[in-house]
């Protein structure tokens, strides 16, 4: 049963994301979009772990504290800030790295897709931005990339869908903010 809800899942997310990127005018994005998915690791830690409600890596990361599907796949999908982490060459430190334009797109269409799978009927415009801000104290991302990210959330969330999305398409390839 697992089996089959979490592929019906992971099928309904990358239809909505191949969608979402579609509007925003990286269709190719969107068709590549978490294609490790289907990967052994990936997916049957996945079925293991499935809930409905939330990722499977939360389940894997809370019976193992660490989730080996997310740790193979934020290292395979340029699309999650978690990528982009390198060695600074002045610092000799690992630090955020500012996220190219078309993966920081395909970034924005999956967080608003996956809200949008997880929360069901209960999804409102505001719910990948409810999200982002929970951890935002948290996270290790460059900055830059942090503020166009909540810059696109917040006007998802003012408004709508049409208005972000155009406003995506027609500022791809220069700054959002």
């Amino acid at each position: 049963m697992r089996f089959f809800s979490h592929l019906k899942t992971v099928i309904r997310h990358k239809n909505a994301v191949f969608l979402h990127c579609c509007k925003a005018g990286i269709p190719v994005r969107g068709f590549l979009h978490d294609l490790s998915k289907f990967s052994p690791v990936e997916f049957f830690n996945g079925v293991k772990y499935y809930q409905g409600t939330r990722s499977p890596n939360e389940g894997e990361r809370e019976a193992n504290g660490y989730s080996l599907a997310w740790m193979h796949h934020k290292g395979r999908n340029r699309h999650h800030f978690e990528y982009w982490v390198d060695v600074n060459p002045v610092s000799k430190r690992y630090e955020p790295v500012e996220m190219p334009r078309k993966y920081l797109i395909e970034m924005f269409c999956d967080r608003v897709a996956a809200s949008k799978i997880y929360k069901g009927k209960d999804y409102t415009d505001d719910a990948a931005l409810i999200y982002f801000e929970r951890a935002k104290h948290k996270r290790v991302i460059h900055q830059k990339t942090s503020d166009e990210l909540e810059f696109l959330l917040r006007l998802l969330a003012e408004k709508g869908e049409r208005e972000v999305f155009s406003y995506i398409k027609s500022h791809k390839n220069k700054e959002l903010i």
